[in-house]
């Protein structure tokens, strides 16, 4: 009898392999796909990445769209630091990317044919390695997946590879967002700044805010994304999913989605505490100011860039944070600004002397997070609380105490499949 009911289950897992091969297009996109997510998230090796059927029972409330949209073509960059950025008040620029050419060359169909063999990250290994997959076979994932939360190309080194550096000609970095600072410095000792972000349904970034104390815009080009954006001041604790909440995906979107997001919406949410949230969509730019909680999940297939970049209207809190992170890279970059841009040291000495406690007030709620990074040789840590960064910020087994997102902190060693 044991003989036999081992045979059943074996049986029953090759019934199960079936479908899931079955399920794609490619023939090598089951065994791809199965690699990259047995490296991304070896934790769910038993438990398996579509237990919970969320790709059937998931569902977004309606939105409550409650951010200001401005015309990005009317306002000029003075107005938009003085009404949005110095003050630091979330946005949605429309506008902007009427005349890229990523509007064409960036559909599904196109960057799954022009690309078709060229490895994007998609996430991080145990130890930090990122995990790539060609543009094939994760288009053929993207398009017939049923992950709880799916597989995220977050790929920060795309304008820097020599078969996908065109991505980077296909948009233009708005007005508003031209003058950062980070241009400065060597750009092997640059924190990432840019990322081509695509994803399918219900993947997405978990609560989160961006490192080293930076600004961060998000282009759409295709699909909707559904965000809520949080105030800085904002304990930890009330963003974060409880203990009992988090289960097998303790760091992804879609968990905080089913979980906080009730919270957040109920009538007994604080008011000082009031989330701003909206529904973005194809041509829509955000601006996520400096310190300010943020999540995004994906409505659809989606594609987007993004960019993290220090402006002379945060460079008060971007540098602190810089200091204490990333040591190396600040004296170097010290070093620069006084050559080319001696203007903002005025700013750099003034908020040097400041407590840093008193330059973001979310960041004594804000668990350390690591910094080590390839291209800035630090290996201080940063004050931010990074969530999951798109793909890269996976929380650990081995280390459950901290929320770090080596997608906007680090480059790493690829794992290509």
């Amino acid at each position: 009898m044991f003989a036999f009911a081992s045979e059943f289950l074996d049986d029953m897992k090759r019934q199960l392999m079936s479908l899931g091969k079955d399920r794609y297009s490619l023939p090598r996109t089951y065994k791809r796909v199965s690699y990259a997510q047995e490296k991304a998230r070896s934790e769910l090796r038993k438990f398996g990445w579509d237990t919970l059927g969320y790709a059937e029972s998931f569902k977004l409330p309606p939105p409550k769209d409650t951010i200001q949209r401005i015309d990005g073509k009317t306002i000029s960059v003075e107005e938009f630091r003085r009404d949005f950025e110095r003050p630091r008040v979330p946005v949605i620029l429309t506008g902007l990317t009427e005349d890229w050419a990523a509007n064409e060359k960036w559909t599904l169909d196109r960057l799954s044919k022009k690309y078709r063999n060229q490895n994007f990250k998609c996430g991080e290994d145990d130890h930090g390695n990122s995990v790539r997959m060609k543009m094939k076979y994760y288009h053929d994932y993207m398009l017939n997946n049923r992950d709880d939360s799916p597989l995220y190309i977050f790929d920060s080194s795309f304008a820097e590879r020599r078969k996908t550096k065109k991505l980077s000609e296909d948009y233009k970095v708005p007005k508003f967002f031209e003058d950062d600072l980070f241009n400065y410095a060597d750009s092997k000792k640059r924190p990432p700044h840019r990322w081509f972000v695509m994803g399918p349904d219900r993947s997405g970034t978990s609560i989160h805010i961006d490192p080293l104390g930076t600004s961060a815009w998000n282009s759409l080009l295709v699909g909707y994304k559904r965000w809520v954006l949080i105030p800085p001041n904002t304990p930890r604790d009330y963003v974060k999913p409880m203990s009992h909440e988090k289960g097998k995906h303790p760091n992804e979107g879609i968990t905080w989605f089913r979980t906080v997001y009730n919270r957040v919406r109920s009538p007994s949410w604080p008011q000082e505490y009031a989330p701003i949230e909206c529904r973005q969509g194809p041509g829509e730019t955000m601006f996520v100011p400096s310190g300010w909680w943020h999540v995004v999940i994906n409505e659809g297939f989606t594609v987007a860039v993004t960019h993290n970049y220090c402006s002379v209207e945060n460079l008060h809190l971007v540098w602190p944070k810089t200091v204490k992170g990333r040591p190396k890279l600040s004296k170097h970059w010290r070093k620069r600004l006084a050559a080319e841009r001696p203007e903002v040291l005025e700013i750099i000495n003034s908020s040097s002397a400041a407590p840093l406690y008193n330059l973001n007030e979310s960041s004594s709620d804000s668990s350390s997070s690591s910094s080590s990074s390839s291209d800035s040789s630090d290996s201080d840590t940063d004050d931010e609380d990074s969530g999951r960064c798109g793909i890269g910020g996976r929380k650990r087994r081995n280390d459950e105490r901290t929320s770090g997102c080596p997608e906007k902190m680090h480059y790493s060693p690829n794992l290509m499949v």
